[in-house]
């Protein structure tokens, strides 16, 4: 259930409090957090974080949630393919920041119910029902057919690589990693058009078809090299006149 505030605040005092609570789960972990320390920081008094929030879990992801500079539910291109390219832009900006964010909270959830139901009604849920929203319009404008079997897992997919990458290669899933996702696996199952450009090694391969398919007789004189042209001379001068 929705904690009901008691006292109300500007946005911009709200958001120096999600800062500070942020800023302390950045430097020592979510167990270090605390309701006193926040207050220190943010030079309140502790009731009114109570208030506001009730318990550190609740604070936690109200913090998340209103510190995201782009929301991916207000994203609306006209095409699946522009809505879902737009929300890994939004979301690889924010992963790209808060990569320390996530290994603090990562363990604590786990350890914690009622942070993961607090981060799961206040950061996730939301972020499931915004792509899931995308689909549902897709269809409705005849880009996919209704009932395709990949679409229920769209969302988990997306949510799931931002979140697997890290652990995999310890490495943020940035708007390229993710953009080729879409392309490589999103797109095809659901019968996208793709636009995946080349990788630097098909490029490579491909010059190097181009340079295997061109005979020695097209290449012209000028664009050979000073040395081969010395080579040339000296086989030349070599043979008998007759």
């Amino acid at each position: 259930m929705t904690r009901q505030r008691r006292s109300k605040i500007t946005p911009e005092r709200e958001l120096e409090f999600y800062e500070a609570a942020l800023d302390l789960l950045r430097e020592g972990g979510y167990e270090a957090l605390t309701m006193e320390g926040v207050a220190a920081r943010s030079r309140c008094g502790k009731s009114t974080l109570y208030r506001q929030w009730g318990t550190k879990p609740q604070l936690v992801a109200a913090a998340l949630r209103g510190t995201r500079c782009v929301r991916i539910a207000d994203i609306d291109t006209g095409t699946l393919a522009g809505d879902l390219r737009a929300a890994v832009c939004a979301a690889a900006d924010s992963a790209g920041r808060d990569l320390a964010l996530q290994h603090a909270l990562g363990h604590a959830a786990l350890q914690n119910p009622e942070l993961l139901r607090a981060l799961r009604e206040a950061v996730v849920e939301p972020e499931v029902a915004a792509i899931d929203a995308m689909v549902r319009r897709a269809v409705e404008r005849g880009e996919i057919e209704a009932g395709h079997p990949a679409v229920e897992f769209v969302a988990a997919q997306l949510i799931g690589v931002m979140r697997a990458r890290p652990v995999l290669d310890g490495r943020n899933a940035d708007e390229a990693y993710l953009a080729r996702f879409l392309e490589a696996v999103i797109f095809p199952v659901l019968g996208l058009e793709t636009t995946a450009p080349k990788t630097a090694a098909q490029d490579g391969r491909s010059a190097q078809d181009a340079r295997r398919s061109v005979s020695p007789e097209a290449v012209p004189p000028e664009s050979a090299s000073p040395g081969a042209l010395s080579a040339e001379a000296r086989r030349l001068e070599a043979v008998p006149s007759s």
